[in-house]
């Protein structure tokens, strides 16, 4: 019996006239999803909270893709003033969007709260996110097959989401906190799907996760950990390129449903090739779905249209 086929970047279909936003593009996994989107032809757009990083990376993008068509736009993802701003800065920009690569994030960082009170993790992975993909809801309806790709984490089989807690405040923990994050990534891209489907949209929802890679999530590590890092990332971490495969293949892929959850196919999930992987237990109650996706309209004021 042969072996199938790895997919690979080499895979992805053309994407010209076709429109990309990608939240985080600055680093990591975000700037080589966006170098990939480029070269596969697509408009991208990079959703940065750092405009002077975000034209660092466009002038990388066009260095390894010279007929790249890029642009920056400012989006903090922690101010549902900023997602609500660059949302309409979209609309000025663009006709339809065919891709929204939920990306960004934060990981393990110390307490904190944002300029709307939420827990900084929670707000920035999951909340501005959620805000950002409804207010921008119409112009991926506007797309003939619009994609909505959420990464997640495969940590998210170590989270539960805590209703009552959403925002931590009786108790923190940088690990609880971003395991809750990335949890609600998921049950959001599932939900999201569930919704859609409901209201005979054409838009796809789908989840990702890198596995382990390396990527500059580690600067709001603890201190142990940033000095164990030279020694860590060799064994253990994948690149940040094979970390972006499997929401490339998510984003791309002609044969990906709404609703499926790619990520390393290795025996742990955190390396090798990209395809479908399995959502933990936790991220299968969809009570909680609901019940997240209605707590969530709550704390951002945003009502989907669906």
């Amino acid at each position: 019996m042969g072996t199938a086929k790895k997919w690979t970047a080499a895979d992805a279909p053309d994407q010209r006239g076709r429109t990309a936003v990608v939240t985080g593009a600055s680093s990591g996994l975000g700037l080589e999803t966006a170098t990939a989107l480029a070269r596969a032809g697509a408009r991208v757009v990079l959703a940065v909270r750092d405009p002077d990083r975000g034209a660092t990376a466009a002038a990388r993008i066009t260095a390894e893709v010279p007929t790249a068509d890029l642009t920056v736009q400012l989006l903090d993802l922690s101010s549902l003033t900023s997602v609500r701003d660059a949302a309409k800065e979209l609309h000025d920009r663009c006709a339809h969007i065919d891709l929204l690569i939920n990306n960004a994030g934060v990981m393990w960082t110390g307490e904190a709260r944002t300029v709307d009170g939420h827990e900084l993790q929670f707000a920035t992975n999951h909340l501005g996110h959620f805000a950002l993909t409804g207010r921008l809801l119409d112009l991926l309806r506007a797309a003939p097959e619009a994609r909505v790709v959420t990464v997640s984490s495969y940590l998210h089989r170590l989270g539960r989401i805590d209703l009552d807690d959403l925002d931590a405040e009786r108790r923190y923990s940088r690990y609880r906190a971003y395991a809750q994050s990335k949890l609600a990534n998921l049950m959001f891209a599932v939900e999201l799907q569930r919704r859609l489907q409901e209201a005979g949209s054409g838009i796809r929802s789908v989840a990702a996760h890198p596995g382990l890679a390396g990527t500059g999530l580690g600067r709001d590590f603890p201190a142990a950990l940033r000095l164990a890092g030279p020694l860590f990332a060799p064994l253990f971490l994948r690149s940040a390129y094979d970390g972006m495969l499997p929401t490339l293949r998510a984003a791309t892929d002609p044969g990906v449903r709404g609703g499926e959850f790619y990520g390393p196919q290795g025996l742990t999930e955190t390396r090798g090739a990209p395809g479908l992987v399995r959502a933990g237990r936790s991220a299968r109650d969809t009570g909680v779905h609901r019940r997240l996706w209605q707590a969530s309209e709550q704390l951002t004021d945003v009502l989907y249209p669906l």
